[in-house]
């Protein structure tokens, strides 16, 4: 048999084997990719964009506040751009709503789960992930169990909601390393702003970088971002000054000053 007779059994098999790996709901249109917007990224992930019904974490670049902020407003970001509901479960009172709302997720949209400790927090959110209807599960977390992780992907799949884990590192584990089966991990660090010509407020930047994902080359450039934070839609953006490459990508200890 010739090399163009194997083409369409190959892609036949291909599909038959994304199919296995999505599930038996992957033909719904709510597990379709959603896709960033940005081609440089979404050129890296299966479909062409984030797999929903799935497991994913973000982690901070460092131990600064900002850095968890960027976090914070990278998933709100995602949120914003689908319909329903999103519940947020949380350990601390910190999550400022007028900031998920420049990110385009309004709060009116934001269920609250507060347990006050950590502890409590997996069960709400293996609880939430079960309910079709949302739009997104995140969970402001720090300790996570490889068998725990395992649980949240398989109700993601079932249910098609996705999961965010926005995990903190400890003095003694980074997040960044530890085991799990969340099918993308992202790091998240702040960068400074690109100066104004007047005084004012810039766009916030920030450094992403997808540390997780079959078949990208994760932990290389070609998976690390300099962008411009979430727009009131949600939408991230290449930073206009390196869009043509006129500009050196900024180093990521560089906090956001705007």
């Amino acid at each position: 048999m010739t090399t163009s007779h194997h083409g369409p059994i190959l892609e036949q098999l291909r599909d038959a084997i994304a199919g296995l790996e999505r599930g038996p709901r992957s033909a719904s249109p709510m597990l379709q990719p959603l896709p960033f917007g940005v081609p440089v990224i979404d050129r890296h992930l299966p479909g062409g964009g984030l797999r929903l019904g799935a497991l994913h974490e973000i982690v901070p670049g460092g131990p600064a506040h900002e850095h968890a902020a960027a976090c914070i407003l990278f998933t709100a970001g995602i949120l914003a751009r689908l319909p329903g509901s999103v519940l947020w479960c949380l350990s601390s009172r910190d999550l400022f709503a007028p900031g998920l709302a420049r990110a385009g997720l309004h709060p009116d949209r934001v269920l609250y789960a507060e347990t006050y400790r950590e502890a409590d927090l997996m069960p709400l959110i293996e609880e939430g992930v079960r309910f079709p209807g949302l739009a997104g599960v995140v969970g402001d977390i720090v300790h996570l169990s490889l068998t725990a992780s395992r649980r949240l992907q398989l109700a993601a799949e079932e249910t098609a909601v996705p999961v965010f884990l926005l995990r903190r590192s400890t003095r003694k584990t980074e997040a960044s390393e530890t085991a799990s089966a969340a099918a993308t991990r992202w790091r998240l660090s702040a960068l400074s702003s690109r100066a104004l010509g007047s005084p004012g407020l810039a766009r916030g930047r920030w450094q992403v970088e997808l540390l997780r994902c079959r078949g990208a080359p994760v932990g290389t450039e070609a998976c690390r971002w300099e962008l411009e934070a979430c727009d009131e839609t949600g939408h991230l953006a290449l930073a206009a000054d390196l869009a043509d490459g006129s500009h050196p990508q900024a180093q990521p200890d560089r906090a956001a000053t705007g």
